[in-house]
């Protein structure tokens, strides 16, 4: 049951291991940066369109594919150079399960070498089946994907993850999914003191490594839209990228203002 992940390249799903930790922003950030790169990115949006966090993420709408039900189908934009793939639906409310397969996400214009997906789910509710819906890209598969776990630098937010991180270790014992292999903080510069004690033995692994994401009182206010994200925040991964092969020699991402052309 593992996947085949060649249609996509390197594929990165983003987890949010609290309600509220910034998956969203964590997935245009880490697409934009990749971009920057001179990378080839797909970026898909899991989320019920009306709750998407990526909504306005776009530049520009382009055309739309079929999904496995008449009902639900995707539309492939463009955020700059990359390709964004979000969900289109007539019904009103967008179960989980309902969200279509990673085979109908594919790129219709060429193959990704970075796939960033903001597996947009109550991460809670989704471990208790990975394996179908925004789970499937969690499926261990060829290459291995690189999940990243997003919180905040609260006690809350790190019980939460703890907690679905024993829920998916059932899963990974078995070999149907893939493990965080990133920890990123949302919103903090460091660990505020007594926090990382509430980190138990899933979690604590990926604490030493964590990369923060500073604060961005814009985004705070804003979401994320068509502007780039901030450079601030780009440079914030880039640590994360060179570690994973992707910024080889890059000290800092260029500096880019306005909407991604």
């Amino acid at each position: 049951m593992t996947g085949d992940w060649s249609a996509f390249g390197g594929v990165v799903p983003v987890l949010a291991g609290s309600p509220g930790a910034g998956a969203s922003v964590v997935t245009a950030v880490l697409a934009d940066a990749v971009q920057l790169l001179a990378w080839r990115v797909l970026m898909v949006d899991t989320a019920d369109p009306v709750r998407s966090g990526l909504a306005a993420a776009p530049v520009s709408d382009g055309p739309w594919s079929a999904g496995p039900h008449p009902a639900v189908r995707i539309r492939h934009s463009w955020r700059g150079s990359a390709l964004v793939a979000r969900l289109e639906t007539t019904v009103p409310v967008l179960a989980p399960e309902m969200v279509p397969p990673p085979r109908f996400w594919a790129s219709p214009v060429g193959q990704p070498q970075v796939t960033v997906v903001d597996v947009a789910a109550d991460l809670w509710r989704l471990a208790a089946n990975p394996l179908d819906g925004p789970g499937a890209w969690l499926r261990q598969g060829t290459p291995c994907p690189r999940p990243i776990l997003v919180v905040r630098a609260t006690r809350p937010s790190l019980l939460h993850a703890e907690q679905v991180l024993h829920r998916l270790r059932v899963w990974s014992a078995v070999g149907l999914v893939t493990m965080p292999v990133a920890l990123i903080v949302v919103g903090a510069r460091r660990w505020p003191p007594g926090v990382v004690g509430v980190a138990g033995t899933h979690l604590t692994p990926l604490v030493d490594g964590a990369v923060f994401l500073p604060h961005d009182k814009d985004i705070a206010v804003g979401g994320v839209t068509g502007l780039v994200t901030p450079r601030r925040l780009r440079d914030a991964v880039l640590p994360l990228l060179r570690r994973w092969g992707l910024a080889a020699g890059v000290r800092r991402l260029p500096g880019v203002k306005g909407a991604l052309s």
